[in-house]
């Protein structure tokens, strides 16, 4: 059985606010919990003017006070931005508060560009360069208190709050191989290396205390809606997030136009499209076609399923209608 979970950027939609999204995020996740998701993870960014979850703890917070059953994380927090005990106090509160349903994914990158970076840790000098030393760390405080210990995570000590490795590169399929970790990778926007990501962890996976055999999540991007034409018009607005990102021009998420791609020049097309390469758009039927494929190909434990769609309502179906197709799926085997 291959399980389906939400990665949610909580999109400042254009006239809208924060506020807005994150309570849009939490109406998401209620939904995504009565449909059958597994989880609900949400990812740091920083200087976006159409991403509210910079805070990710908080807005996890927020939304898991909303939901019951389905499991909460970061997908994921960068940790080089952040002290591992600051993380383990963090997330730790969240595992006091919601037991047994907390996640925690991180990643190396800065989830921002190299100024914002900078202005987050003050200095930019050898923090991704201690990203092992730094998972090692954070992994450490979750565990029980050892003899003589002098700094612990209080909430986090011996709360066991399972931690994974997250990458768009060979780098994170390594390292979470190497720890023994269930790893994730960004297919939604960095497909390039995904075949052979999950080839190298797999065949290096080494058995640990948190996994005895690898586990593969692998983000898809999916844009579903009643049909294959209202699908495609509701896409254009995460390729017009992608377009701005590219130029360095980054804005609130745009609602759908007609005829995008006579808009763009063939450059922004060509990012566009390979960056969104996995992206599954269409009616229910294009979806579990296009899911079948990409299981088949990645073999993978779980997909985590993002969809940057302008409309809230639309935003929802077209995750009603992800889990339909995969249920199909499921049934057929």
């Amino acid at each position: 059985m291959t399980r389906l979970s939400v990665l949610d950027l909580s999109p400042i939609v254009a006239g809208g606010d924060a506020r807005g999204a994150l309570l849009n995020s939490r109406d998401l996740a209620r939904h995504a919990e009565a449909w059958g998701y597994t989880r609900f993870w949400m990812a740091e960014h920083h200087n976006m003017l159409g991403v509210a979850s910079a805070a990710t703890a908080v807005a996890l917070g927020f939304v898991a006070e909303g939901v019951s059953t389905i499991r909460i994380g970061a997908g994921g927090v960068m940790l080089p931005n952040h002290a591992p005990l600051v993380i383990a106090e963090q997330f730790g509160t969240l595992a006091a508060l919601y037991p047994g349903r907390i996640d925690l994914g991180v990643g190396r990158a800065p989830g921002t560009d190299q100024i914002t970076a900078h202005a987050l840790r003050r200095t930019l000098s050898g923090d991704v360069d201690r990203f092992p030393q730094d998972v090692l760390e954070l992994m450490a405080y979750f565990q029980a208190e050892q003899p003589g210990q002098r700094v612990r995570a209080v909430p986090g000590v011996g709360l066991h709050v399972p931690v994974w490795i997250l990458g768009s590169s060979l780098y994170g399929a390594q390292l979470a191989a190497m720890l023994g970790l269930p790893f994730g990778f960004a297919s939604h926007f960095a497909p390039a290396m995904l075949d052979q990501a999950i080839g190298i962890y797999r065949d290096r996976f080494e058995p640990s205390e948190s996994l005895d055999k690898p586990y593969v999540m692998a983000g898809v991007s999916v844009v579903a809606a009643d049909t294959e034409a209202e699908a495609r018009r509701l896409f254009t607005s995460q390729q017009q997030s992608y377009v701005a990102l590219r130029r360095g021009e980054p804005r609130q998420l745009q609602p759908p136009v007609d005829n995008l791609s006579e808009r763009l020049d063939a450059t922004d097309m060509a990012f566009v499209n390979s960056n969104l390469s996995h992206a599954l758009v269409g009616d229910q039927a294009i979806v579990s076609t296009g899911l079948a494929a990409f299981r088949a190909r990645t073999r993978a434990d779980e997909l985590i399923v993002t969809s940057q769609i302008f409309d809230h309502a639309a935003r929802l179906r077209s995750f009603e209608l992800t889990m339909q197709a995969h249920r199909v799926l499921e049934a057929v085997g």
